[in-house]
């Protein structure tokens, strides 16, 4: 088996609700080798697993996720909307996602979802839990905020970060080591295999988003990334078994 990291998109999101324990566990039980997925904070501090600022697509619930409590946060399903199967699956907590990769070789990708809004002390709560689970040799932060980024480096120097971005970025790891980020999470049509070579010589990894198709696959993979995203670690894992 090809060493590239399989990470499960907010878990096997493509089979169940996405950033919910049942979408961890099913990434796992699929093959993934890594875990992706979202942070975002409530108004009281809790570290919520969850893509959008809303509850809106998600869950029962509505309305932007930092106005909420951590207690009305846990009272909304998440997982309905996707299929009746999953009616009552609850939306998770980092700590529970930590608590489930503990004693694992599985590889944790943390977004920060600070972009859109800016949550004061969230990078140094999420870098508190890691400590507190002994994981910070295996988590990378991820965030197409760059600041925050940079920020998380200088207080956990020891811990990955992988900056986030679409199509356009010259030369981007020069850009990455100017703040010494570990890895370029590019979207997918924008890695080439000279950039996937050039990179590695300056010792920064390529983990490319959201890749799906397996051809694609297949192609990421001869050009030597280190790890792939992907809504079905299945299929990832079937070809890196090769």
């Amino acid at each position: 088996m090809r060493n590239i990291v399989n990470f499960a998109h907010r878990g096997a999101s493509a089979v169940c609700p996405e950033n919910t324990m049942a979408a961890f566990r099913k990434g796992l039980e699929l093959g993934a080798t890594g875990i992706e997925t979202d942070v975002q904070m409530t108004k009281d501090g809790g570290l919520v697993l969850i893509h959008d600022e809303t509850l809106n697509r998600t869950t029962s619930g509505s309305g932007y996720v930092k106005d909420k409590t951590l207690a009305e946060i846990l009272e909304v399903d998440a997982g309905s909307w996707f299929s009746p199967e999953f009616k009552g699956e609850k939306l998770p907590l980092l700590e529970d996602l930590l608590d489930l990769l503990r004693g694992r070789d599985t590889v944790l990708n943390i977004e920060f979802k600070n972009g859109t809004f800016f949550y004061p002390g969230m990078e140094e709560k999420v870098i508190a839990a890691v400590r507190e689970f002994k994981m910070s040799d295996r988590v990378i932060f991820s965030s197409f905020n760059h600041y925050s980024l940079a920020h998380s480096k200088t207080i956990a120097p020891e811990i990955k970060t992988g900056i986030l971005y679409g199509v356009g970025l010259y030369r981007p790891w020069d850009y990455a080591a100017t703040f010494g980020a570990n890895a370029l999470h590019a979207y997918h049509q924008a890695v080439l295999p000279e950039f996937v070579e050039e990179a590695a010589k300056h010792s920064i990894a390529y983990h490319p988003w959201t890749v799906n198709d397996p051809e694609r696959m297949k192609a990421l993979i001869e050009a030597g990334v280190s790890g792939i995203i992907t809504d079905h670690p299945d299929v990832l894992a079937g070809l890196l078994a090769k």
